[in-house]
C-alpha cells in the first residue's frame, strides 16, 4: 500500500511537471561522489564492487560489504547544476518504486523540480570507488620556485595496492624532487622510497618494504609516477602525500593531474579518472601565494601573550619596481594603503591592528613580471571571541557545529586564535584543525555532551581482542596482520573524543579555565558494548600530529606539592610558596585518556590540574603513544585510575613507530596503577627519556614502571640527573605498591606475530599458557635512577578510600624490582619448546643499570620463610607487580641483570624482616658500594 501511494503521488508529480528540460538543468557529480564516474546526457554511469568496511558492532564473519551507491546517498553524490533543490524516486527494472537498497543497472532514476523533470538511466561498472585528490594551492606564479603539495584518500581500502599519479607536461619531477609520505610513516624521496621499511614486526607479517615506484615518461610529454604493494588497510587521514620540490611552471596555463589506484582484495578493481581525482592548478603571471602564517610555538604566559601579531608571507616578486600592502575592513568594498614593502621582501609582520577585526589584505606590484594585484586573503587578528560565531555559551545549547565552523574557517584562512573568554560551553567532538588555537579563560568551562563521534570503520575488526589478555588468549594472535588487535581498544580508535586532530600541525589548547568529559567520557574497556552514542572515551586525541601544545599559562617556574594543605605550589627561589594555580589548565573527567597522543611529534603538556572538580570517569592522564619530542613539566593528579604519564609504541596506526627524546618535569600525584610508566605496549623502541623532579602521592602499582613486553629496546632513561634543568628537590614516591618496577617479558603484540599453548613446570607448578614464538625479547639497557626518597612503601593510593588510608596489613607492598626474562627450560616443557626465536636466544638481561643515592624505607615484617619463594617468570598478560607474588628480599629483588651498580643507598625496615635486603639471581657483574641496610649480611646472590 505505500509502495502504491508513493507511485500515486509521483505519477502526480509527473503529469503536472514540464516535460521538457532546459540544457543547463542537469544532474553533476557532487564535490564528494565516490561512486559517480561519469554522466553523459541522460545516463549515469556508476562504479559497484565489494571491499571489507567493519564497524565495531560488524559480526567479524560480516565486513564484506557491497561498494554501489545506495538510494540514501542519492542527493549527497549528485546535485542539480544550478544548485537548486530536487525531488527523486527510483524504479528498477520492471517499473517498481525501489525504497531501499542500491541503485542497480537497468534503474530508472526520475528527478524533479519545480519547473522540470528528467529520466536518468543508470549504467553500472565493476570498479574501485573514486579516491579523492586534493592540492594545497589552485594557482601558482608563473617563473617562481614553489612547492605543490597533493593529497590523495582512496575510496576504499586494500593491502597491495597500486596507486598512480599523471604529472602534466612542464612539471620537472625527477626520483630526487618528489617526496611521498605514505599513511603517515614520514616523508621519503622518490630515489629512497624502495627502500623504506616497514617498521618492527615479526616473521609472519608478509611485507618487508612499504613497497615500489617508478617514475616513467608518457605520450602526454608528461610524467606517470606509479606505485606498487602499497598497503592501505590502515586509514590515518591522507594515504598519500606527494610533494613536487621547487616546482617552476613554464607558462601561464592550466596544469592537471589526475590520480588512480587499484585493489588487490576482496578482488582487483581499477578506479576512474573521475573528477574527484583530477585536480587542476592554474600558472599565473601575479603573486598568487600570499598567505597569513600562524604564530609559531612560545611561551604563553598570561592571557595578554595570546595578542600576537600577524605574519603575511608571499613568493618575492621578480624585478618590481614597488610593492605595497593594502587592507580592508570591510570585505574588500575599500582598500587603504597600509605599508610600503621593500621590493625584495618575502614577508611582513603587522605592527598594529585592531583587535577581533576581520581583516583582509593584497599586495600591489608595480614593474617586473608579477606585476598587479596579487591574491587577497582574509584574516582575524589577535584572540577572535567564540560568541562571533553564534556561540551561545549558555550551558544549555549544544555549541558544538558551530565551534566547528568557526576552527574550519580560521584554518582556512591560515591559523587563528579562538578565544572561549566566558561562558558555559556544551559540546560533543571538536575537529581541532592545523594553526588554530584555542584559550580558555578562566570563566570558561567546556564540558561534553553526548553522543560524541562514535569509533571509525576499519577494514579488520577488533572484536578477537578488546578487554585484556589473559595467558591463554589468542585473539591478538589469531590473524598477524590485524593491528587492531595488538593493544587495547582504548589504543586502537581515535575518532571517539571530545576533542580529536589527525595529520594536523600547530595547535594549542591554552588557558586557565576548565574542560570536564561531564561524565560522558567513558573509562572502561568495555567501551564498545556499551550502546552507540556511548563509546567515547578520550578527551584529546592527537594522531600523527606535530607542534601541539595543552596547558595553562607557563610562569617559568617549578610546580611541587605541600603535604600539609595537600595542594601543588609554585617554587620561587628562596621566597616563600606560591600556592596561587590561577594559571592552570584544569582537566576532570577525562575518560579513558585525558591526552592520547599517537605518531605525534613535538608536542608540550604542562600546568594542569586534573581532578579538582571530579575525580571520577578519570583513567590514563597522558599517554604518548610513538610520539617524538615530547616534553611533560608541572602536572598536578589529585587522582587517577591508571598512569599519570606514559610512554610507549603500539600498532594502532598500522605499522610502529620508534619514540625518542622526552623530558619530563614536575610531575606530582595520586594513582591506581603507575605515576609514570614505560610501557606495556612496546612494540618498537623507546630510547633517551630524562625525567626529574616527580612526587608519588600514592601507586597501587608502581611510582617508577618500566616494563618491556613487545619486543621493544628501552635504553637510555634518567631519573634525576637533571637533564630537563636544575634539580630543585629530591623526588618522592609515598603509598606506592613498590617504588620501582623494571621488567620484561615476551607478549610479542607486533604485526605478524604467533603463539602457541604450552604446558610447563615451574617451581613445582605446572603452567598452562602461550609463549610468543617469532618475537625476539625486548632488552632495557642503561637505566640510571638516583636522588629518591621511599617512605610509606604500601599500596596507599586514595582510589578506592579516604585520602590516604593509613597502612593496616591488608594492603599489598612490595621489594623493588629489577626482572628480565627467560624461557622456560627446555627440559620443563611437555613435548620441549617447537621453537627458537629469530635471534637464537631464549632470555634478555636488564643491564647497566645504576641506582645512586636511593633511600628506600618499606615496611618489612616477613618471615625467614619468605626468602626461599622463587618468584615466577612474567607470562604473556603479565607485567604488574602482583604477578610476581611475594619477594625473597625485602629492600630490592634482581634478577637476569648484568652490569649494575649500587652506590649510596639506604634500605631499612618500619618492622624486622628476616628476608635480605637484596636478592641477586642470575645477576651478573653487580657493584654494591656504600649500602646501608638493617641487617649486616645485606644482599645475597643465587644462581638458578
Amino acid at each position: 500500500m505505500d509502495q502504491l501511494r508513493a507511485y500515486i503521488l509521483v505519477l502526480f508529480i509527473l503529469a503536472s511537471a514540464t516535460t521538457l528540460h532546459a540544457r543547463d538543468v542537469r544532474l553533476v557529480p557532487s564535490a564528494n561522489s565516490p561512486n559517480v564516474i561519469r554522466i553523459v546526457n541522460e545516463t549515469i554511469f556508476l562504479v559497484e564492487g565489494k571491499t571489507y568496511r567493519y564497524t565495531v558492532d560488524t559480526p567479524v564473519d560480516s565486513g564484506l560489504i557491497e561498494t554501489g551507491l545506495p538510494l540514501n546517498d542519492i542527493a549527497t553524490q549528485l546535485e542539480l547544476s544550478t544548485g537548486t533543490p530536487f525531488q527523486w524516486q527510483v524504479y528498477d527494472r520492471w517499473g517498481k518504486v525501489k525504497t531501499n537498497g542500491y541503485l542497480k543497472a537497468g534503474d530508472l532514476l526520475h528527478v524533479q523540480t519545480a519547473q522540470h523533470r528528467i529520466k536518468y538511466k543508470i549504467k553500472t561498472v565493476m570498479g574501485a570507488l573514486s579516491p579523492q585528490l586534493t592540492c594545497q594551492r589552485e594557482t601558482i606564479t608563473v617563473g617562481c620556485h614553489e612547492d605543490i603539495i597533493f593529497d590523495f584518500v582512496a575510496g576504499q581500502r586494500s593491502p597491495d595496492t597500486k596507486v598512480d599519479f599523471i604529472i602534466p607536461a612542464g612539471i620537472d619531477v625527477t626520483l630526487d624532487n618528489v617526496f611521498v609520505d605514505v599513511i603517515g610513516r614520514g616523508e621519503v624521496s622518490l630515489r629512497q622510497f624502495s627502500r623504506l621499511g616497514i617498521g618492527r614486526g615479526a616473521s609472519h607479517y608478509e611485507d618487508k618494504r612499504v613497497g615500489s615506484v617508478q617514475l616513467s615518461k608518457i605520450s602526454s610529454g608528461g610524467h606517470q609516477i606509479s606505485f606498487s604493494d602499497i598497503d592501505l588497510r590502515p586509514s590515518n587521514g591522507v594515504d598519500l602525500r606527494l610533494r613536487i620540490r621547487s616546482v617552476v611552471l613554464p607558462q601561464v596555463r592550466n596544469y592537471v593531474f589526475v590520480a588512480t589506484y587499484t585493489t588487490s582484495k576482496p578482488d582487483s578493481y581499477t578506479s576512474f579518472q573521475t573528477a574527484m581525482a583530477t585536480v587542476s592548478i592554474r600558472g599565473t603571471k601575479r603573486i598568487s601565494d600570499l598567505r597569513l602564517v600562524a604564530p609559531k610555538a612560545s611561551a604563553i604566559k598570561t592571557a595578554s601573550d595570546l595578542n600576537l601579531l600577524s605574519v603575511l608571507q608571499w613568493t618575492t616578486p621578480r624585478n618590481a619596481k614597488k610593492v605595497s600592502l593594502l587592507i580592508s575592513t570591510d570585505r574588500g568594498q575599500r582598500w587603504e594603503h597600509h605599508a610600503h614593502l621593500p621590493k625584495y621582501a618575502s614577508d611582513y609582520r603587522f605592527k598594529k591592528l585592531e583587535a577581533n577585526t576581520l581583516y583582509q589584505a593584497k599586495l600591489v606590484v608595480e614593474g617586473g613580471p608579477q606585476r598587479g594585484e596579487s591574491n587577497r586573503i582574509e584574516f582575524y587578528s589577535g584572540p577572535v571571541d567564540v560568541k562571533q560565531f553564534g556561540v551561545e555559551g549558555n550551558g544549555k545549547s549544544d555549541d558544538s557545529e558551530k565551534i566547528n565552523a568557526a576552527i574550519a574557517l580560521l584554518s582556512r584562512q591560515g591559523g587563528g586564535i579562538l578565544s572561549f573568554d566566558k561562558g558555559d560551553f556544551l559540546v560533543r567532538t571538536v575537529l581541532l584543525k592545523s594553526n588554530v588555537w584555542l584559550h580558555i579563560g578562566k570563566n570558561a568551562v567546556l564540558r561534553g555532551l553526548s553522543p560524541m563521534n562514535g569509533p571509525e570503520t576499519t577494514w579488520f575488526s577488533d572484536k578477537a581482542y578488546r578487554y585484556g589478555l589473559s595467558p591463554t588468549d589468542t585473539g591478538p594472535y589469531d590473524d598477524p596482520e590485524n593491528y587492531l588487535t595488538k593493544q587495547d581498544v582504548g589504543h586502537s580508535f581515535f575518532q571517539n573524543s571530545m576533542f580529536f586532530a589527525e595529520r594536523q600541525v600547530n595547535i594549542r589548547i591554552i588557558g586557565n579555565g576548565r574542560i570536564s568529559g561531564n561524565g560522558n567520557l567513558v573509562t572502561g574497556d568495555k567501551v564498545m558494548d556499551n550502546v552507540a552514542g556511548r563509546r567515547a572515551d578520550k578527551m584529546f586525541t592527537f594522531k600523527l600530529c606535530r607542534n601541539i601544545e595543552v596547558g595553562g599559562f607557563a610562569n617559568g617556574l617549578d610546580m611541587w606539592y605541600d603535604e600539609q594543605r595537600d595542594e601543588p605550589y609554585y617554587i620561587r627561589g628562596e621566597g616563600p610558596k606560591d600556592f596561587d594555580t590561577n594559571n592552570v589548565l584544569h582537566i576532570d573527567q577525562a575518560g579513558h585518556f585525558a591526552v592520547l597522543a599517537t605518531g605525534t611529534d613535538t608536542i608540550h603538556v604542562h600546568d594542569t590540574y586534573f581532578g579538582q572538580a571530579s575525580t571520577d570517569h578519570a583513567r590514563d592522564i597522558y599517554d604518548f603513544m610513538g610520539c617524538n619530542a615530547v616534553t611533560v613539566s608541572n602536572i598536578y593528579s589529585r587522582l587517577s585510575a591508571d598512569d599519570i604519564v606514559k610512554l610507549g609504541s603500539d600498532c594502532s596506526l598500522g605499522f610502529t613507530r620508534p619514540s625518542r627524546q622526552h623530558l619530563i618535569r614536575d610531575i606530582i600525584g595520586d594513582t591506581n596503577c603507575n605515576l609514570f610508566q614505560i610501557g606495556s605496549e612496546t612494540a618498537d623502541d623507546i630510547t633517551d627519556v630524562y625525567v626529574d623532579n616527580i612526587y608519588v602521592l600514592g601507586a597501587n602499582k608502581a611510582g617508577f614502571s618500566i616494563s618491556t613486553n613487545d619486543g621493544g629496546t628501552v635504553k637510555n632513561v634518567f631519573l634525576n640527573t637533571g637533564h630537563t634543568g636544575k634539580l630543585h628537590s629530591r623526588s618522592k614516591m609515598l603509598r606506592c605498591h613498590t617504588p620501582i618496577f623494571i621488567s620484561i617479558s615476551n607478549r610479542g603484540r607486533v604485526l605478524g606475530a604467533t603463539v602457541k599453548r604450552f604446558r610447563f613446570k615451574e617451581n613445582e607448578k605446572i603452567r598452562d599458557e602461550l609463549l610468543c614464538t617469532n618475537v625476539n625479547i625486548g632488552h632495557i639497557e642503561n637505566i640510571v635512577l638516583q636522588h629518591v626518597d621511599i617512605a610509606e612503601a604500601y599500596a596507599g593510593s586514595s582510589f578506592r578510600s579516604r585520602r590516604w588510608k593509613g597502612f593496616d596489613g591488608s594492603q599489598g607492598h612490595s621489594a623493588a624490582i629489577i626482572a628480565g626474562y627467560s624461557l622456560p627450560e627446555n627440559t620443563a616443557v611437555e613435548g620441549g619448546l617447537t621453537f627458537s626465536l629469530p635471534n637464537g636466544k631464549s632470555n634478555s638481561y636488564i643491564t647497566s643499570l645504576k641506582l645512586k643515592d636511593i633511600n628506600l624505607l618499606v615496611k618489612g615484617g616477613n618471615p625467614h620463610q619468605s626468602s626461599d619463594y622463587n618468584p615466577p617468570e612474567l607470562g604473556v598478560g603479565k607485567y604488574n607487580v602482583k604477578d610476581f607474588g611475594v619477594l625473597p628480599a625485602y629492600g630490592l629483588w634482581i634478577r637476569h641483570a648484568r652490569d649494575m651498580s649500587i652506590v649510596d643507598c639506604t634500605i631499612k625496615t618500619e618492622q624486622a624482616d628476616r628476608r635480605k635486603a637484596i636478592i641477586l639471581d642470575d645477576a651478573t657483574h653487580i657493584i654494591i658500594n656504600g649500602l646501608e641496610s638493617q641487617t649486616v649480611d645485606a644482599y645475597h646472590g643465587i644462581m638458578r
